[in-house]
C-alpha cells in the first residue's frame, strides 16, 4: 500500500465548506482531472483511492491537489469504505465521486451555499445524477430522476458490502435531497462501455448466486426510497422470472411503458444494451454457475469454485 500524503498536496483552495470528496479510480486519467477540477470549489480535500493504475492517473490526480492512496481493487464497496476508515478524512462531510461523473456549477453553488447551514439532525443528501450516453442525456426509461446518496456527515455513513449496486447508508439522521447537476458523463465508446457492463454482470451474478446459496453473512442493510423499490423489485420479481422472461420485460417496460424511445437513436441502443443486453448476460452468467455451485458439497466449496468462475477473490468463509 502506497500513500502520499504530502501537506502541500493534500489541500485544495477553498475551505468552505468543510467537505472531503472520495473518488476511486483506475485508468482513468481521460476523466480524474475534469473530475477533480468540477468539485474544486466545494472540496477542501480530494482523497483518491487508486488500484494501481497504469496510465497518468496518479500523477495527474496529484498533479491537480488530491491526496492519493494505491490499495488493490476487490470492488467499489471495499475500496470507498477503506478510504473511510483509513483514508484520515477529517472534514465534517464527505462526498462519493465516481471519476466518471462530475459536479456541475449549480450543484457547487447550492453545496457552498446549503452544507453549512444544515440542522444537526441532517445526516445525509441525495443528489439526482443524469447519464450522458453517446452525447445525449438519457432522461427517459427511468434513468431520470435518479436519487443516489453520496453526500453524508463524516462517521454517519457506510457502504453496503455487497459486490455490485452498493449504496451508501446513513446511521441515524434524516436524508435530505439537493437540485442541480450531477453528471455521469463517460467519454468511453461503446466498446468500453459493453466491456465494463460485463464485469459488473459478473459481480452481480455473484450477488444473486451468494444469496441463493447462502454463502456470504453480510447483515441486511435498510434502504429507503427510490433504491429499497428497486433492491425489493429486483429480489422479488425480476431474478425469480424464466431466464428469457425478465430481461425481455424489463426492456419493454422501460422501452415503452417508461418512453425510452422518447431519447432517440442513442437511447434505443443505450436501452437495449443496458436494459436488455446487460440483464440477459447476468441472468446467463447466474444459469451458468448455478450448475457449477449446485454440484458443490459445502458453502466453502461453492465459495473456491465461484472465485475460479468469476475471477475475482472470494474467499472461503473463516
Amino acid at each position: 500500500m502506497i500513500a502520499d500524503g504530502s501537506p502541500q498536496q493534500s489541500r485544495c483552495v477553498h475551505r468552505t465548506p468543510d467537505l472531503t470528496v472520495v473518488i476511486l479510480t483506475y485508468n482513468e486519467a481521460h476523466h480524474i482531472g475534469r473530475a477533480i477540477a468540477s468539485v474544486r470549489d466545494v472540496a477542501r480535500e480530494v482523497l483518491v483511492v487508486d488500484s494501481f493504475s497504469t496510465d497518468d492517473t496518479v500523477a495527474l490526480a496529484r498533479e491537480a491537489g488530491a491526496r492519493v492512496f494505491q490499495r488493490p481493487f476487490t470492488s467499489h464497496a471495499a475500496q470507498v469504505q477503506w478510504a473511510l476508515a483509513h483514508g484520515g478524512i477529517a472534514t465534517a462531510w464527505t462526498l462519493r465521486l465516481d471519476a466518471d461523473e462530475l459536479i456541475e456549477p449549480d450543484l457547487a453553488n447550492a453545496i457552498i451555499r446549503t452544507l453549512p447551514r444544515l440542522a444537526p439532525e441532517v445526516t445525509g443528501i441525495m443528489l439526482n445524477r443524469k447519464h450522458l450516453f453517446m452525447g445525449r442525456w438519457i432522461r427517459h426509461g427511468g434513468r431520470y430522476p435518479l436519487w443516489l446518496l453520496r453526500i453524508w456527515r463524516t462517521g454517519a455513513g457506510r457502504v453496503e458490502s455487497r459486490w455490485m449496486d452498493e449504496h451508501v447508508v446513513v446511521d441515524g439522521g434524516r436524508t435530505i435531497r439537493m437540485a442541480g447537476g450531477f453528471v455521469d458523463a463517460n467519454r468511453g465508446d461503446l466498446t468500453f462501455f459493453t466491456a465494463k457492463h460485463n464485469g459488473y454482470a459478473t459481480r452481480e451474478a455473484i450477488e444473486v448466486l451468494a444469496a441463493r446459496h447462502a454463502l456470504f453473512d453480510a447483515a441486511p442493510v435498510a434502504l429507503a426510497g427510490q433504491a429499497k423499490r428497486k433492491r425489493m423489485l429486483k429480489n422479488k420479481v425480476f431474478q425469480r422470472l424464466p431466464l428469457w422472461a425478465g430481461p425481455i420485460g424489463y426492456f419493454l417496460y422501460r422501452y415503452i411503458a417508461q418512453g425510452g424511445f422518447l431519447d432517440g437513436r442513442p437511447g434505443l441502443i443505450y436501452h437495449v444494451l443496458q436494459g436488455f443486453w446487460y440483464r440477459f448476460l447476468v441472468a446467463a452468467k447466474v444459469a451458468e454457475w448455478d450448475a457449477e455451485l449446485a454440484a458443490c458439497a459445502s458453502r466453502d466449496e461453492r465459495l473456491a469454485r465461484l472465485a475460479t468462475l468469476s475471477g475475482l477473490p472470494i474467499a472461503p468463509a473463516a
